[in-house]
């Protein structure tokens, strides 16, 4: 069975860093886009960075500069480096994967993960 599982989440001061973690199961991210989509409270869910199956990479306007997405070396995991974290970063963060060729992200994901939360506070 495929599954994501995100780790990686906690309570941070503005200005500083975590690092998510999210773990593939039953499947390697080869091919596969993968995407980190975060959802505050009373908000929408939205994209915040994606790997295509390309390899094409994006960011939000809103964390380009201060995040980083990458791959483990074993592919199946994915990474979320997170600098110069601000209050309104406090949301529960999610990873998503979509196997149909040639697509970016989308809130239309294959499978989700259960989400980790993050939250910015001084």
């Amino acid at each position: 069975q495929r599954q994501l599982v995100e780790s990686g989440g906690g309570l941070v001061q503005p200005g500083g860093s975590l690092r998510l973690s999210c773990a593939a199961s039953g499947f390697t991210f080869n091919g596969v886009t993968i995407g980190w989509f975060r959802q505050a409270p009373g908000k929408a869910r939205e994209e915040i960075s994606c790997i295509g199956d390309s390899g094409t990479i994006t960011y939000a306007d809103s964390v380009k500069g201060r995040f980083t997405i990458s791959r483990g070396n074993a592919n199946n995991m994915v990474y979320l480096q997170m600098n110069s974290l601000k209050q309104e970063d406090t949301a529960v963060y999610y990873c998503a994967a979509d196997w149909r060729l040639g697509r970016m992200c989308a809130i239309d994901m294959n499978r989700w993960g259960f989400g980790t939360l993050v939250t910015v506070s001084s």
